[in-house]
């Protein structure tokens, strides 16, 4: 008999079937991306999908930022609360970072520089996220409701706090120790990893939080059921609060990675993204009632949705169509989520 503490091997199970289905998802999209590409390709130029320029500056550095901030979000959806707030934290941390850095001159040395671009915009997304735990937990309001507001107030002052729309301010820049060195180093042809690499960090460490640790285990227990988890002795505000501190955490390394890697952050930065971090989450088999989702599932997710993004510029579709298609995959991902339930409610039930 499983303990109320982790997940039970039939979820397992299930989740592993997922990942599979959506890797073979990831491939079938692949496959006929690339046979598009060969007819689309002139005569003896590379595939415009297959080729290594489009598939990191094109997909993976794009994606970098939705699934960092996908497996913060996953961590909440599992609880069965959500954070519609992680692109207005995302703007905040970055805004914050670049105010941080404009008073370094572009020449200083990366062991002062790196450490400030890194810690400030983190540390603004883990007192967002705190902000938003303590306001769920402290106030037992809906996440939603929360979230909502707390979406507005940091885009309201991402809006306010600068003094200028965009910064570094006009005639500054940020070091090159962060910018160019950094997050821009590149390797081989011109390809610039650092985005890909800090990706797949935090999924390892996802990953590693949800499937190995106590406070993983925890987090499943609490979005399986509540009140079981709460008569099995756990603290269930302190894990909620966690949760969404995580959540603002990934947001906070999302504004980090834009930041040096496009030199810059405005008030517009991280708009919009809110829908795609929730599909990406969603399409990944993350259950908006609780109890499901890997940081795996988000990384796989995350690539669906880039790789239809992406698809749609090599088919040259109208961009307008990206929001039609992420949000039917919201819509279908919750839908085919709440058929699997029921068919195993009746299996149960015989």
């Amino acid at each position: 008999m499983s303990s109320p503490a982790s997940p039970a091997k039939p979820a397992k199970r299930r989740s592993l079937a997922q990942e599979l289905g959506l890797a073979l998802v990831v491939i079938v999209l692949g496959v006929i991306l690339a046979a598009y590409g060969w007819h689309d390709a002139a005569p003896g130029r590379p595939n415009t999908f297959l080729n290594v320029g489009n598939l990191i500056d094109g997909v993976a550095t794009p994606m970098s930022y939705y699934a960092i901030m996908a497996v913060g979000l996953t961590v909440v959806i599992i609880t069965g609360g959500i954070d519609i707030s992680v692109g207005s934290i995302m703007a905040l941390a970055a805004l914050a970072g670049a105010a941080a850095l404009q008073g370094f001159p572009a020449d200083a040395p990366a062991w002062q520089v790196l450490p400030v671009a890194f810690l400030v915009p983190v540390a603004v997304g883990l007192i967002c996220g705190l902000a938003n735990g303590a306001l769920i937990v402290g106030l037992n309001l809906h996440p939603f409701i929360v979230t909502l507001g707390t979406m507005s107030i940091f885009r309201g002052l991402a809006n306010v706090l600068p003094e200028q729309k965009t910064l570094p301010a006009a005639g500054k820049r940020l070091p090159e120790a962060f910018t160019t060195d950094f997050m821009r180093v590149e390797i081989f042809d011109g390809i610039q990893p650092m985005p890909l690499v800090i990706m797949l960090g935090c999924v390892a460490l996802g990953w590693f939080y949800l499937q190995l640790t106590v406070a993983g285990r925890e987090t499943y227990a609490v979005g399986g059921n509540e009140e079981a988890a709460r008569f099995s002795g756990l603290r269930v505000n302190r894990i909620k609060l966690r949760t969404y501190a995580l959540s603002g955490l990934a947001a906070g390394i999302a504004g980090f990675v834009s930041l040096g890697r496009f030199g810059t952050a405005s008030t517009s930065t991280g708009t919009g993204y809110e829908l795609t971090v929730i599909a990406a989450a969603v399409v990944g088999g993350a259950s908006l009632a609780g109890g499901r989702g890997t940081a795996l599932g988000a990384l796989l997710g995350t690539l669906i949705i880039a790789l239809i993004e992406n698809g749609i510029l090599i088919l040259r579709m109208a961009q307008e169509y990206r929001l039609v298609i992420i949000g039917l995959a919201i819509v279908v991902a919750v839908a085919l989520e709440r058929l699997s339930h029921h068919l195993r409610r009746r299996r149960a039930a015989r």
